[in-house]
């Protein structure tokens, strides 16, 4: 499926700031499950430098500084990716034995995975995630067999309610309610693997959403999405990670359905904001922010003997124009 992304944060000061830092994560992965087709950020008013690079876990995030006063801020990127069809893998390994694999032995080979076992700003091992997980992890019982049940079990037991919950709610608190949004969802799910020891990953992206019948869907009333997946040890090496979102109880290999986009992944929500910055100025603020995801038809197959333009992506295509006209970078895959 071919789907493209446009997610813009608009940003209203009063009073203006003065100098602002932003970072951003914008840019789809390009993996296994996804190609990245294309990527465009668009920032007015021009930045005075702008750069990206991929973090620690192989996202692309993007720097950029303002040095001139603003009272808005307007932050777009634009993506095209083309994702594949998700099924489940077969794994039978049980999960006492994937939560022995990550225990200390000296000489052991590192697993880059490890670092996903243990608490994260957002996702503290607590005895209470621990205790609403054992029922879905019985002895002997496979990882992802439990996995499984234990997002199918999140799904059925907690209400999905808009502002129900902050950006900032702690998990521990999502759970005692038993309601939240797909962040708490997600955040739940993680905390429960890991206070178990086992390796679970935050997941951010975007979900394909369809109107309601007889309805149009409108422009930027989609949202961010967030999911979790969980490592296998017993997969094939580089295709360990299986991802299940308890939000709508779909799971699969690379992404939890073709009409998912994958945009990074971290310990927690922290990790992958989609913006966060440090600014001089700007009291208050009014945020808003829209996300529109839509199917693009697919090009058929060329003749033999057409030909295609292409052009070749460089760390930054920039056009500068005078006044407020927004500056577009055309980042790397």
């Amino acid at each position: 499926m071919k789907l493209s992304i446009t997610h813009e944060t608009v940003y209203d000061y009063s009073p203006a700031v003065e100098t602002a830092q932003h970072m951003v994560y914008l840019t789809p992965v390009h993996s296994a499950g996804q190609q990245l087709l294309s990527h465009r950020l668009t920032v007015t008013p021009v930045p005075a430098q702008v750069r990206s690079m991929l973090d620690v876990y192989g996202n692309t995030r993007s720097f950029f500084s303002l040095q001139v006063a603003h009272r808005h801020l307007r932050v777009t990127g634009n993506s095209e990716v083309l994702t594949l069809t998700s099924t489940l893998p077969e794994s039978t390994l049980g999960w006492e034995n994937a939560r022995e694999s990550f225990r200390f032995r000296a000489g052991a080979v590192f697993d880059a995975a490890n670092e996903f076992v243990f608490a994260s700003p957002m996702v503290p091992r607590q005895n209470e995630f621990a205790h609403y997980a054992r029922p879905s992890f019985l002895p002997s019982m496979a990882l992802l067999d439990s996995a499984m049940d234990l997002m199918h079990r999140i799904h059925a037991d907690f209400v999905y309610e808009s502002q129900s919950t902050e950006v900032n709610t702690p998990a521990l608190q999502a759970l005692m309610q038993r309601k939240g949004v797909c962040q708490d969802f997600a955040h739940i799910f993680v905390a429960c693997l890991r206070s178990l020891g086992l390796a679970a990953r935050y997941v951010s992206g975007y979900l394909l959403t369809e109107p309601a019948p007889g309805t149009v869907k409108l422009k930027g009333s989609d949202a961010s999405h967030a999911w979790a997946s969980v490592y296998v040890p017993d997969l094939p090496v580089g295709q360990r990670w299986v991802h299940l979102d308890p939000t709508n109880d779909r799971a699969g290999w690379h992404c939890p359905g073709e009409d998912y986009v994958l945009l990074a992944v971290g310990r927690d929500f922290s990790d992958v904001s989609p913006m966060r910055g440090v600014i001089h100025g700007g009291a208050s603020h009014i945020l808003t922010v829209g996300v529109t995801v839509e199917p693009v038809p697919m090009s058929p197959p060329m003749a033999q003997g057409q030909s295609q333009n292409q052009s070749q992506g460089t760390n930054q295509s920039q056009s500068l124009n005078q006044g407020q006209t927004p500056m577009v970078f055309q980042l790397p895959r």
